[in-house]
């Protein structure tokens, strides 16, 4: 998929390291993963059903707010695949299926720094 992406649609990678691939586009952060270890951090099978291949995720200000965040979810009834947990690589970041199965990763990144509006700041 990252040479199908850098080849064709011509997107310069902002970061390319141990299968996990950036490209900065515009407003948003496109992130590319193997599947099989997307599969095995959200806690679902590689195995050909139920699972699309992709999640869709949303940064976060801190820690708490996802915690705020899935416990609202949590009273709305919405179908939480993965709690939020603190990440190996110092993040943390919980998971949530939409009404179509969607998986939906609401992640704090302590490195990425977000603006006023939300969104990535590229100028730290």
């Amino acid at each position: 998929m990252r040479d199908f992406y850098k080849e064709k649609f011509g997107w310069e990678t902002m970061k390319d390291s141990d299968g996990i691939v950036f490209f900065k586009l515009n407003g948003f952060i496109f992130g590319l993963y193997p599947k099989n270890e997307l599969a095995e951090d959200i806690g679902v099978a590689d195995n050909g059903t139920g699972f699309k291949q992709f999640s869709i995720a949303i940064n976060m200000n801190s820690e708490k707010e996802i915690d705020d965040l899935f416990a609202d979810f949590k009273k709305k009834g919405v179908n939480i695949i993965k709690a939020p947990e603190k990440v190996f690589w110092g993040g943390y970041r919980g998971y949530v299926a939409d009404i179509e199965n969607n998986y939906w990763e609401f992640a704090f990144n302590p490195f990425l720094k977000l603006d006023g509006d939300g969104n990535v700041d590229l100028h730290e």
